[in-house]
């Protein structure tokens, strides 16, 4: 069975004097499956919403009100650098190596973690930024003055530095705050779509590459976190009045693509939630969907981390008591990706232009497959055998020299007279026999 894990994030003091919750614990790694435990803790942290980014090797950790962002190590379990930039951090997001920041001036900052280089962007956003979404090829922000802005990351990356950093599109349909940010990883130019939450009550489902609208959905109270769908199938939010809604996006009217019934202009009303939570438990502050879109997870401000089962929207249970407001609820993927290097420690950033070193552990073997393991690691025969095969059958058989067929002559020719005085002799032998036999009757 494959094992899943989620980390989750608290923000501000200790709500009771709990004892059975350790110190100085900010950030803890759960096992959810197949049983729910703890399974690592980082100490000293303190990170609001949209602001925590996990690699395999590494836990980024942007601080409450702060310019700082603390990187743990997730080998050693301990804090690895404190990383401070100039303008505070609003949200962050990881994509590669490559760790996206937020400010609070609106600005855009990109940390290449493995080298250090860095890139900030002008002010595009009037206000703060304050959630992100990454795909591999492009960037979505989105900021208190309602606009959500689309960037390509590889641009962003450019070494040119006379290219100007401005964004590919610009949404605006928002009258309020963006509050929240879901992105699908599709490549396919028809099904990129984003999700976008506002306190102006609404979710607007976005094709980011054109910039056009797809459909506006329309909530009694402000949305405050997403969560989309692996499969884009659906997507989830929370709402600050502590309900939760599900949307399926191909139901039977569906809300987008070619068998939606109706404009993409015309706004849908969505008034029924799957669930809700009570007035002390307080309205989610985190999302979390496991990897196979089957399980939601709630973290809220009274420390509890709910489980929604969403194959049967059964009420919620409570699997984890944190001891303060849970920001965030982050899934790792259960299925490793494959890479053949893996860096060893993060590069601080710096700014200005200067040689670049990466220094990384190997991952796999360097050496090329042999020919015995490709046999092994085959179904049958291995395409190289059945190749070689065909081409030694269709070469010519090499013909002896005229040297050799006269030696095998000699060498028959001695044997036959061998086999010929073996037979005289053998028939001498009888003839002998046969007279003895006579002579004694």
């Amino acid at each position: 069975m494959l094992t899943e894990r989620y980390f989750a994030s608290i923000t501000g003091p200790p709500l009771t004097n709990n004892t059975a919750i350790a110190k100085d614990v900010g950030i803890y790694e759960h096992i959810l499956h197949p049983s729910h435990s703890t399974a690592g803790t980082f100490k000293k942290s303190s990170a609001p919403r949209h602001c925590l980014a996990v690699s395999d090797a590494h836990v980024f950790s942007a601080q409450h009100e702060k310019s700082t962002v603390h990187v743990y190590s997730r080998e050693k379990g301990n804090q690895e650098a404190t990383v401070t930039f100039q303008e505070r951090i609003r949200s962050i997001a990881l994509q590669g190596d490559v760790l996206v920041l937020g400010t609070d001036q609106g600005r855009i900052i990109v940390w290449e973690t493995c080298t250090g280089r860095q890139v900030t962007t002008p002010a595009c956003h009037v206000q703060a930024v304050t959630c992100i979404a990454s795909t591999p090829y492009h960037l979505i922000t989105g900021s208190d003055d309602s606009n959500i802005l689309v960037w390509q990351l590889p641009r962003l990356l450019e070494r040119d530095t006379t290219i100007e950093h401005e964004p590919e599109q610009t949404l605006s349909n928002h009258r309020a705050a963006i509050t929240s940010l879901a992105v699908s990883q599709s490549i396919n130019r028809d099904t990129n779509i984003c999700v976008s939450a506002s306190k102006d009550k609404s979710c607007i489902i976005w094709n980011y590459q054109t910039g056009m609208a797809l459909r506006t959905l329309l909530l009694p109270t402000s949305p405050m976190n997403l969560c989309l769908d692996p499969c884009a199938r659906a997507f989830y939010a929370s709402t600050d009045d502590g309900s939760m809604f599900a949307v399926e996006l191909f139901a039977e009217k569906s809300l987008i693509g070619a068998q939606s019934a109706e404009a993409s202009s015309t706004a849908v009303q969505v008034l029924s939630p799957f669930g809700s939570v009570t007035q002390e438990t307080g309205p989610a502050s985190s999302l979390g969907l496991s990897y196979d879109g089957t399980l939601l997870l709630s973290g809220h401000p009274n420390g509890q981390i709910l489980r929604w089962d969403l194959s049967t929207k059964a009420v919620a249970t409570e699997i984890a008591n944190l001891n303060a407001i849970v920001s965030n609820i982050l899934f790792t993927s259960p299925i490793s990706t494959s890479r053949d290097t893996q860096p060893v420690s993060i590069v601080k950033p710096f700014l200005g232009s200067r040689s670049y070193n990466f220094t990384a552990q190997l991952e796999s073997d360097q050496a090329d497959e042999t020919h015995f393991a490709k046999m092994l690691n085959s179904k049958g025969f291995s395409q190289d055998a059945l190749e070689q095969a065909i081409i030694s059958l269709q070469q010519p058989q090499p013909q002896a020299s005229a040297a050799g067929d006269d030696e095998l002559r000699k060498e028959i020719e001695s044997l036959r007279e061998i086999n010929n005085e073996l037979n005289a002799l053998q028939k001498k032998t009888l003839q002998r026999y046969i007279e003895a036999k006579s002579a004694q009757k």
